[in-house]
């Protein structure tokens, strides 16, 4: 029956949609932990408002990218004031305090964990605070807050704390030594919504980081100690024109995201870094999606072993190992197609094959070093993902990596969330 109240809703939508609505008042229908009062004032249309079924469209797709609603839809109901309709949103809740745990391997294939647990819908207004533990060879933590919609309905604030230890391969006169990194954080930034599609987070980082060598190559241009103090100027501009069904992305997003980042020592230079992430997903039929994600980023190009591009199999490309080489610039394409193979009520299982491709520029290197074979990495490789539709991403991912470029590795990759 519901399902055929929200083809009616949408067939009725073709017919009007041309045309002007006065608008008599709008509720909110299933909504138990998120506040109505916070609803109406995410919704930009308000009673009396004169509006059309395209605007409200915008409106319920608004509803689906908050993290404490799975789904929502909308039904006009004849008001026989001033010929008027009432809008009825109908949204279904994710459950939305979420624990979880990420597995891997640390860069000498030593059993590493993260676990933690987030409340995406603090005291019902979407408000992100959670934290973490991590094992990784030594012990690290972190913990965050997040209210996009703190101040209004289109500015918020951010602010983030961690406390990260991790072993950490360095690369330098074709050898590698491995350091113990630690990076103790604090961030801050403000986050503004111009519209539905496009946003920007200004702010700034400052931490502190530290390497000690633990092991390997040594070179007396390369110090075995560093402990610097640095703050980073933070920008990130989103444009998103993704339209969301469960499980389903159509659309397109970019997401710019650029630093400035000053060192308080002369031993590591003032840098900046930016990295533009391009993805496209195409509903393919009714159970195929096609992802894609093109990043391109560049640094000011020193030559220093400690690099900001990394190739890892968590960020860029799957199999290919836990931080295997760095760089000052970097091209990277995902692509890959999923298929729900099982789709219930609430539990959905999907599979997917994927390629990963990508080549860096070397530190101090030039632009051709882009189309070196050395530096090019190609790996396909196939997944599944276990997603519960009713809890906000709580998608397991399973994914395996196989290269098919020089000195290629292959490997099992686990994750919370769709690799992007």
């Amino acid at each position: 029956m519901k399902k055929l109240i929200y083809l009616f809703c949408f067939l009725f939508c073709g017919i009007i949609v041309s045309q002007e609505l006065k608008i008599a008042d709008v509720s909110f229908v299933g909504a138990k932990k998120t506040k109505v009062s916070f609803l109406k004032n995410i919704v930009p249309i308000t009673p009396g408002a004169v509006t059309d079924s395209t605007a409200i469209l915008e409106a319920v797709n608004q509803l689906k990218k908050l993290p404490s609603i799975a789904n929502a839809a909308f039904q006009l109901v004849n008001n026989t004031v001033d010929k008027a309709y009432n809008l009825v949103f109908t949204v279904e809740e994710n459950f939305t305090i979420i624990p979880f745990a990420n597995l891997y391997t640390s860069s000498n294939d030593d059993f590493a964990f993260r676990i933690g647990i987030q409340e995406f819908n603090f005291t019902g207004r979407n408000i992100t605070i959670g934290g973490f533990y991590q094992k990784d060879i030594f012990n690290s933590y972190g913990l965050l807050f997040r209210a996009p919609y703190l101040f209004s309905a289109k500015a918020g604030l951010a602010v983030s704390y961690n406390n990260l230890k991790t072993q950490e391969p360095i690369f330098f006169d074709n050898s590698t030594a491995d350091y113990k990194y630690h990076n103790e954080a604090v961030e801050i930034l403000g986050l503004y919504q111009f519209n539905q599609r496009h946003s920007l987070d200004l702010g700034m980082n400052f931490f502190t980081e530290k390497y000690n060598y633990i092991r390997g190559a040594t070179n007396v241009n390369v110090p075995q100690a560093l402990d610097v103090n640095k703050f980073s100027y933070k920008a990130i501009y989103k444009y998103s024109n993704i339209q969301y069904h469960y499980q389903y992305l159509d659309g397109f997003k970019s997401t710019l995201n650029a630093q400035y980042v000053h060192s308080s020592t002369k031993e590591l230079d003032n840098f900046v870094v930016a990295f533009n992430d391009f993805v496209y997903y195409k509903r393919v039929g009714e159970r195929g999606n096609w992802a894609n994600r093109l990043r391109v980023g560049l640094a000011t190009n020193d030559e220093t072993p400690f690099a900001p591009f990394s190739v890892d199999n968590n960020i860029n490309i799957r199999g290919v190992g836990n931080i295997i080489d760095r760089g000052t610039g970097s091209i990277v394409l995902n692509t890959e197609y999923r298929y729900t193979l099982v789709d219930k009520n609430w539990f959905v299982l999907q599979g997917n094959t994927f390629v990963d491709a990508g080549t860096w520029r070397n530190p101090g290197g030039e632009l051709d070093d882009f189309i070196d074979s050395d530096n090019l990495r190609v790996y396909p490789g196939v997944g599944l993902r276990f997603i519960h539709k009713k809890i906000f991403n709580a998608i397991f991912r399973i994914d395996y990596g196989y290269g098919v470029t020089k000195n290629a590795s292959k490997g099992l990759v686990f994750g919370i969330g769709q690799y992007f």
